[in-house]
């Protein structure tokens, strides 16, 4: 912090050694306790065999999660100035979180409010950093008076949503997720705003390591639950297999040069931005599965072999699926897609198969799928460049 108050203007979007800041990392593990909330609570429903009617309320409650963090990830990368009423602001964001996340349990049954009056927090700080920027740096006024508006006139509904029964008709909540979609389309037409593309590309990094850690987290409290009722051969198969998942997905995520992309092509950033929800969400729900089995191994639950493996093996391709489809345009894939192709219909294959070769068995499948995926890749690349 250079100063208690600085003037807010655009930083320089070619800005070299542009990384996260320690603010940006605190900020970060204010969303540990949402994520860990939402993964738990899928978690728990597909344990008792009722993943079906779990998993619109996690898609729900996680949009609310991901869509604050980035929103305020972008403002930021455009924007920071790391004074002391940017600071404050940002506190006031990160008290929504934990807000937020206290109501994800009511969430899951169908109640939102308490969800939603964390949300109206974090956009209440947001706002306050929007209006600000608009009055700091004329320049720039059109975009952010956009987004001061835009954001505050969406919240509006989010509030009025709750004086309806139950929160209004089905139809309400996706049509609200189109009208927060539009916000920065809307305001970037204005003008667009400084943000920088490493540094963007850092922060979907850093969140990536935490909904892997938070995967870690939820499968480490599982062993320790399942150890105390006897440790066996099988519960540590599926930690080890559970643990190697996690580490190859996260080698998977890293090899694709994301800074490099945006860099290159700007105007992709909206797709891939908003992309990466499907994948946040799916790296949260690969975790809730990993849970799921290691309690399979401990005790005796509703879900079958074939529903525990599916809560793995169905995020883990959509994950794939997705990393490839966002990269692809940008003509900068480090994975080939026919690998890709293969490696995420084998790994929903597996699901089939476990009833007859055990969980135990499939996650080493799923794992050893993985593996040959990031062989294959490194085998690729290097015959490519003894070719040139």
């Amino acid at each position: 912090m250079k100063a208690f108050r600085s003037r807010m203007v655009a930083r320089d979007v070619d800005e070299p050694h542009r990384a996260a800041t320690p603010l940006e990392l605190l900020f970060d593990l204010t969303f540990v306790a949402a994520v860990s909330q939402v993964a738990g609570r899928l978690a728990h429903a597909t344990e008792e065999g009722h993943v079906g009617d779990a998993v619109l309320p996690f898609l729900m409650v996680f949009f609310a999660i991901w869509w604050a963090w980035m929103n305020f990830t972008w403002f930021a990368s455009a924007y920071d100035t790391d004074d002391v009423p940017y600071r404050v602001m940002t506190f006031l964001q990160m008290a929504g979180v934990l807000v937020l996340a206290a109501g994800v349990p009511d969430a899951f049954d169908g109640d939102f409010t308490t969800v939603t009056i964390g949300y109206l927090v974090m956009r209440v700080g947001l706002v306050g950093l929007w209006t600000r920027a608009a009055i700091a740096h004329p320049e720039s006024r059109a975009t952010t008076v956009r987004y001061a508006i835009g954001v505050s006139f969406v919240q509006v509904f989010w509030l009025s949503r709750l004086a309806l029964p139950g929160d209004g008709p089905s139809w309400v909540f996706p049509l609200l997720v189109l009208l927060e979609l539009s916000v920065p389309q809307i305001a970037e037409r204005a003008g667009a705003t400084t943000w920088h593309p490493h540094h963007i590309a850092e922060r979907y990094g850093l969140f990536t390591i935490i909904l892997l850690g938070e995967s870690v987290l939820a499968s480490t409290n599982a062993v320790q639950d399942a150890v105390e009722h006897g440790l066996s051969s099988e519960l540590v198969i599926i930690a080890l297999a559970g643990l190697a998942i996690l580490f190859t997905l996260w080698w998977i995520y890293f090899s694709e040069p994301a800074g490099e992309g945006l860099a290159a092509r700007r105007e992709w950033s909206f797709i891939w931005g908003y992309g990466h929800y499907v994948i946040f969400a799916a790296l949260a729900a690969v975790g809730a599965g990993l849970e799921v089995a290691v309690v399979w191994a401990g005790d005796h639950i509703k879900a079958d072999e074939k529903t525990v493996i599916a809560a793995v093996a169905v995020p883990i391709a959509v994950v794939l699926v997705m990393l490839w489809a966002l990269h692809a345009p940008m003509r900068r894939t480090a994975v080939r897609p026919e690998l890709i192709a293969i490696t995420a219909a084998l790994a929903l294959l597996t699901t089939f198969a476990a009833p007859a070769i055990g969980v135990a068995a499939s996650l080493i499948v799923l794992a050893a799928l993985l593996a040959l995926l990031i062989a294959a890749t490194i085998v690729t690349r290097s015959t490519g460049r003894a070719g040139a």
